[in-house]
């Protein structure tokens, strides 16, 4: 229960910190006339194909912690409905363990792809924090994957790599940065 707390916590900070950076700059940012072009056309496609992606990924860690042992799995999951789910619930986990590498590697190329067809504007920070964001993810993954990686660099990698906490940063951002941008 303790986790869950600090996890709302977290969230709560983050989402009134960037609340309050979207009203500051909303109020003093020119904005940015978003062009119909072939380009943002692209993006715009190219980001709704990202955003499946990222959710599949998320949705993996939601699945794992949800049949993970112990009282935080048994809360997201009662137990009444633990015997009737488990078998299919693992079947879905099990192709997304080994789907998550490709899938991840495509959530990332098309975050930045997306960012590059649609023009990133200097001033939306927000943006740019999901873009690092999701660099980070993807670098700790790679070193993670990568089988000439010494002990000691996995575990690290796997210590960032594995934070949900990044991903709940990385909606926020993208909420209030879509906004930002008039999206």
């Amino acid at each position: 229960m303790r986790k869950l707390k600090g996890w709302v916590i977290f969230t709560t900070v983050v989402f009134l910190l960037s609340l309050a950076y979207f009203v500051a700059v909303y109020n003093t940012y020119a904005g940015h006339q978003e062009e119909e072009t072939v380009f943002s056309e692209i993006g715009e496609g190219l980001g709704g194909v990202g955003l499946i992606a990222l959710a599949i990924i998320y949705g993996r860690t939601l699945l794992k912690l949800s049949l993970g042992k112990g009282t935080f799995g048994q809360r997201l999951l009662p137990e009444f409905a633990d015997d009737l789910t488990r078998p299919f619930l693992k079947n879905v986990l099990n192709f997304l363990n080994k789907t998550h590498l490709h899938v991840g590697v495509v959530a990332v190329a098309l975050t930045a792809l997306h960012a590059v067809f649609m023009g990133m504007s200097d001033q939306n920070l927000l943006l740019w924090m999901v873009l690092l964001l999701v660099a980070w993810q993807g670098l700790f993954g790679f070193f993670l994957s990568w089988r000439y990686s010494p002990r000691a660099l996995k575990k690290v990698s796997y210590f960032v790599h594995a934070q949900f906490l990044t991903g709940i940063a990385i909606g926020i951002f993208s909420l209030f940065g879509h906004l930002l941008a008039g999206d």
